[in-house]
């Protein structure tokens, strides 16, 4: 049976395309078939939930072509990703211990008796929720993992606003990484950490010492780039480090909260180098992802939540990821303290949200408009005209694309808003704008500098 689902995943992937595939079947297995029921395991809630709805009756139809007669398909959340976290560091030696007791201990203690990863392995691939706004950073993850060194994405480049998931995604190709090849060394630095280290060598003059430290590692993951703004000599001592680890092949993780050419005062040449690969972004979650990610952390920490108070946190957080956890775990305190439901303590009206003034100051329609005209540098009402003009039309869709997805807005609605007649121009522009948000890095500027300053 298992080698049947081999069949059908290869007929998936030649139905679909490449990144898809790599996103939503990566970790997805067959349990088990018995009297008709086929049970096929995914990592987490939010793969199972979007591969039950988007890719169900692809699957079935494999299996049909495969000849296996079956009466349901269910979809479960893998063991191995309810395992509690812990919060302190790990160790390379710790995870040959723990997690690799087949792998001889001499062979990696050799090297790493004083090396520590500065990893916690708390951040993990099970629980880095996937959804539209970061999907191709994780495809991209994940080629990192399987291939570190390799070409195609060396250096690795991620950036986004603050509280998105970058320190999670890098820390967890980390610990992926060491639990692959518990032989590699992997190195998380946070940017000023390697600066303050840097200075106090060199006021003890010694330097060498300093970059001695990097000489053998294998994967080295730098955070917060941007911290190192106007430090040159800093910059000097990272940018000989880079060389030296790319022309040994080895791999090189940089996170920002910018792109590489708005980082100021940056050398050039460094500059030019992060770049290498590409840069990959993380976005703002739609209320879709939020809802994922809210229902994945419940079953992490083995917590009862209403559907509805899930969605009551994902609509009233419009800022990022780090404060959606925060009002998920205020919520949960509060209903813990008062020996009630989540849901029934928001419908009581007993509890205070972080966001609550900033949830019910939601934008309205016509400020949406505004602050997409503004920023295309645009009227509105010569962007809600009926020019066919690229840029004018654009910003139109644009517009749609927000009111839809900040405002949940119906196509009908949104057409008279928009002043367009059909509501099938509304549900095309809307559509156009998620096809290319996939690929299109400086419309995903665009509006999610649009999104900041309505929500500012």
């Amino acid at each position: 049976m298992f080698d049947v689902w081999k069949n059908v995943l290869s007929e998936i992937e030649e139905t679909i395309p490449h990144s898809a595939f790599t996103t939503w079947f990566t970790d997805v297995n067959l349990v088990s078939e018995v009297d008709g029921k086929i049970v096929i395991e995914a990592p987490n809630v939010f793969k199972v939930t979007q591969i039950q709805k988007k890719y169900d009756k692809l699957i079935q139809e494999a299996f049909s072509h495969n000849k296996v007669e079956f009466k349901e398909i269910q979809y479960i959340v893998s063991n191995k990703t309810r395992i509690k976290p812990r919060s302190r560091e790990i160790t390379l030696n710790e995870i040959n211990k723990k997690v690799y007791k087949d792998t001889p201990v001499v062979d990696i203690e050799h090297s790493i008796k004083k090396f520590k990863t500065g990893l916690k392995p708390n951040y993990t691939m099970d629980n880095f929720i996937v959804g539209s706004n970061n999907n191709i950073a994780a495809a991209v993850a994940s080629a990192v993992i399987k291939n570190p060194g390799g070409n195609r994405y060396n250096p690795f480049f991620l950036y986004g606003g603050p509280g998105l998931g970058k320190t999670h995604l890098v820390q967890a190709i980390g610990n992926e990484i060491v639990k692959n090849n518990p032989n590699l060394k992997v190195l998380y630095m946070p940017t000023s950490q390697f600066f303050s280290e840097f200075v106090t060598l060199i006021r003890k003059q010694k330097g060498d010492d300093f970059t001695k430290k990097y000489q053998d590692v294998d994967v080295l993951i730098m955070d917060d780039f941007q911290a190192i703004i106007n430090k040159n000599a800093s910059q000097e001592a990272f940018f000989n480090i880079f060389n030296d680890l790319y022309q040994r092949g080895k791999q090189i993780i940089v996170t920002s909260d910018r792109l590489p050419d708005e980082i100021e005062t940056l050398d050039e040449r460094l500059s030019s180098r992060l770049a290498w690969a590409g840069a990959y972004d993380l976005q703002l979650p739609s209320f879709e992802d939020k809802c994922a990610i809210l229902k994945a952390k419940a079953e992490y920490d083995n917590v009862e939540i209403e559907d509805e108070a899930i969605e009551y946190i994902a609509k009233i957080v419009k800022t990022n990821i780090r404060d959606l956890e925060k009002e998920y775990t205020m919520l949960l305190t509060w209903a813990e303290v008062k020996g009630v439901t989540p849901l029934e303590i928001i419908n009581s009206g007993g509890y205070s949200s972080n966001n609550s003034d900033k949830s019910r100051n939601i934008v309205t329609p016509k400020q949406i408009l505004q602050a997409v005209a503004n920023y295309y540098e645009l009227s509105v009402k010569e962007m809600c005209g009926k020019s066919r003009v690229f840029h004018i039309k654009n910003a139109r869709q644009v517009a749609m694309y927000l009111l839809s997805e900040e405002l949940g807005m119906s196509t009908t609605n949104i057409a008279m808003e928009v002043g367009v007649k059909d509501h099938t121009t509304v549900m095309h522009g809307v559509k156009k704008i998620r096809e290319d948000l996939k690929l299109d890095f400086t419309l995903r500027e665009q509006i999610a500098s649009i999104r900041e300053g309505f929500y500012a």
